[in-house]
């Protein structure tokens, strides 16, 4: 019997077929007659997804249901070294394995469907990223309490100020974009103040890069498995903490969509990928894109100093490795970036220049964190670690799958290119002790994606194993990844949520600081050993403040030993009618001991030595610290407050 023919007379071929209990990647080149398959999504499914749907909508209600019981019954009123680790409810460690293990086999299965990818996803999102917003009645970090401070005094003064009036902090007033945008929420929501919703805004945030993560990802496969592992891979990694209420958790969403624009519209000779992009349309249609990446840039550039950066050493990489030769992206996000500093942003720029220029080139410097921010104690130190480790797993699996994958590595090269293009940022500033934890953040979005890559198995069709020889992967390892998936996912709870005891302001805390704003006359001043507290920043157009730990070394022991004549030396530059307060607060301590600033004896012999002077009175008090007052200022001037350094993040 004759085999069939096709219709020039040669025999016709039978399509290739996977290996059984394995899966086909673009990896798997074949010959010109078509033996390549493209990729796992790209196959029919075996059975109905209907048959998998129910086990998917199972594990995904199971384990938000274990969320939700863990959520109720956390007690967070007693916070230790681990933060909200050991405080969390067993069953949200039950919970997260479920949830985990039911998005790795669910996307694994063949009969998928693609709703279920993003339903695990978002679920992760609510279970590590609303969890704090749930079982903690006050919102989270000193500074989120700050932004919320300077968003009130745009409330209140109903137009930007300058370093005349506001001081140091003015340098808000010069990158407007977020705390303007968070002001008309403000009034459009009819609340009082951002402190209503700021809580969730780690939750609203993360959504904000699903998007343009998916878009970027999709321009370099169409396989779903990687596309939602490298997106699970990198909300589980990012544990930096920028997603606060905050301009760089915006900016890095608006960072992000720039980056897929540019990636999808773009490309040289119109594609990226392996697929057509760009140019389709015309003239005018490729204007629309890039009135749409301009108006995206504006609001980076207004709105934070760092992420128009990191932007541009991102679209530079692109432009320079040949793979992007547009030079509309790059020039217009460097004019618009470079504006802005001449403009609005020269006060500030003029100002901080000098110190910007000697940390030029100090690689060192610029990583190490410096006096005050070691971690110091069992679960400091605990928890720092398994952020280390969590990154530097994740960086070594996106090493090892851009090294296992060569197809992969070359279609996605951009991806590659802009996991590497922040690095340099380490020899141009320390950005306040935090440049490594912003260069480790924008790295991720590339990282993931090859890590997600190394995760997943490559399997060759039938006859590319025939032709070369390869095996399908051994079933010894099939667990591996996901145990790799649980002990990253799991990595992240400690990482992000490990020192809560710093973060987290109860409601009594919240009170007593309200209470020394509220009779604090005009001109006066507000003292702490530090700014870890709630409200720190409040009225700071009317009330100025100082921080005793920002001094030099040499100072900190002079109170230390003397606190209470000290400290009022240091108090007596206010005139009457306005007074100098003093704040002893929980918060205050835990930053100073878990972050080796003073330990807890030194602080409370400080607080003991001005309770007991008779140039103090307590003026509030109550279960989360004690404020004072200087009775009687002296006439001579002494120690002015030192000048708030930090600019916006």
């Amino acid at each position: 019997m004759r085999p069939p023919t096709t219709p020039r007379g040669r025999p016709a071929t039978t399509p290739p077929q996977p290996i059984p209990g394995t899966t086909v990647t673009q990896e798997s080149h074949g010959s010109a007659g078509g033996d390549a398959v493209t990729d796992l999504s790209d196959l029919p499914p075996a059975r109905p997804w209907r048959s998998s749907g129910l086990w998917s909508a199972a594990a995904l209600l199971a384990a938000l249901a274990l969320w939700g019981y863990a959520v109720t019954h956390t007690d967070v009123s007693d916070l230790g070294d681990f933060g909200l680790v050991t405080a969390l409810h067993p069953a949200f460690w039950a919970g997260l394995a479920l949830l985990t293990a039911g998005f790795w086999f669910t996307l694994r299965g063949p009969h998928r469907h693609p709703a279920w990818a993003p339903a695990f996803v978002v679920g992760l999102l609510v279970m590590e990223r609303a969890t704090q917003a749930v079982v903690y009645p006050t919102p989270l970090y000193a500074w989120a309490w700050k932004h919320d401070a300077v968003i009130d005094h745009l409330l209140t003064a109903g137009h930007l100020q300058t370093a005349d009036a506001l001081g140091d902090m003015a340098v808000y007033d010069q990158w407007p974009g977020f705390f303007a945008a968070q002001a008309t929420l403000v009034k459009l929501l009819g609340v009082d103040s951002a402190a209503q919703f700021m809580a969730w805004w780690p939750l609203v945030s993360s959504l904000m890069l699903l998007l343009p993560l998916l878009l970027i990802y999709r321009t370099f496969t169409e396989d779903r498995r990687l596309i939602w592992t490298a997106v699970w891979l990198f909300y589980v990694a990012d544990w930096v903490g920028q997603d606060y209420f905050s301009p760089q958790s915006v900016a890095f969403a608006l960072h992000l969509g720039v980056l897929a624009v540019v990636l999808r519209r773009y490309a040289s000779g119109g594609t990226a990928g392996g697929r057509t992009v760009g140019t389709t349309g015309g003239t005018a249609r490729q204007t629309v894109w890039t009135v749409l990446l301009t108006l995206l840039v504006v609001a980076i550039v207004i709105s934070h100093q760092l992420t128009p950066a990191m932007l541009v050493v991102s679209l530079a990489a692109l432009f320079f490795a040949r793979r992007y030769r547009d030079r509309v992206p790059l020039i217009t996000t460097a004019v618009i970036f470079l504006a802005w500093c001449l403009t609005a942003a020269l006060p500030f720029l003029s100002a901080t220049m000098p110190d910007m220029l000697r940390s030029v080139g100090d690689v060192g410097g610029n990583v190490a964190t410096g006096y005050g921010a070691t971690p110091t104690g069992t679960g400091a130190v605990t928890t720092s670690w398994a952020a280390r480790l969590l990154s530097g797993s994740v960086l070594l699996l996106a090493a090892f799958g851009a090294l296992r994958r060569p197809v992969l590595r070359h279609r996605a090269l951009p991806l590659l290119l802009l996991a590497l293009a922040p690095l340099p940022m380490f020899a141009a500033s320390s950005y306040g002790a935090e440049m490594i934890f912003r260069v480790l953040m924008f790295m991720l979005p590339g990282a993931a994606f090859f890590a997600a890559a190394a995760l997943l198995p490559q399997v060759r069709t039938q006859a590319a194993v025939e032709a070369q020889g390869v095996r399908p992967e051994p079933r010894r390892f099939v667990w591996l990844p996901l145990l790799a998936l649980l002990a990253g996912t799991f990595a992240f709870v400690p990482s992000y949520s490990g020192k809560d005891r710093i973060s987290y302001f109860p409601p009594a805390e919240v009170d007593l600081v309200q209470q020394v704003f509220d009779q604090a006359p005009d001109g006066s001043l507000v003292v702490a050993a530090d700014r870890n507290y709630p409200l720190a920043f409040a009225d700071y157009w009317r009330v100025d403040h100082y921080w005793f730990l920002d001094d030099a070394r040499h100072h900190v022991d002079l109170i230390v030993r003397d606190p209470a004549a000290t400290l009022a030396r240091d108090m007596a530059s206010v005139e009457s009618p306005a007074r100098s307060y003093l704040l002893f607060t929980q918060g205050q301590l835990a930053d100073s001991e878990m972050n080796g600033l003073l330990t807890e004896a030194q602080l409370t012999r400080i607080e003991k030595s001005v309770a007991a002077s008779p140039l103090f009175e307590r003026v509030a008090h109550n279960s989360a610290g004690s404020a004072y007052a200087l009775k009687a200022p002296a006439t001579t001037t002494s120690k002015a407050p030192k000048a708030l350094k930090e600019a916006g993040r």
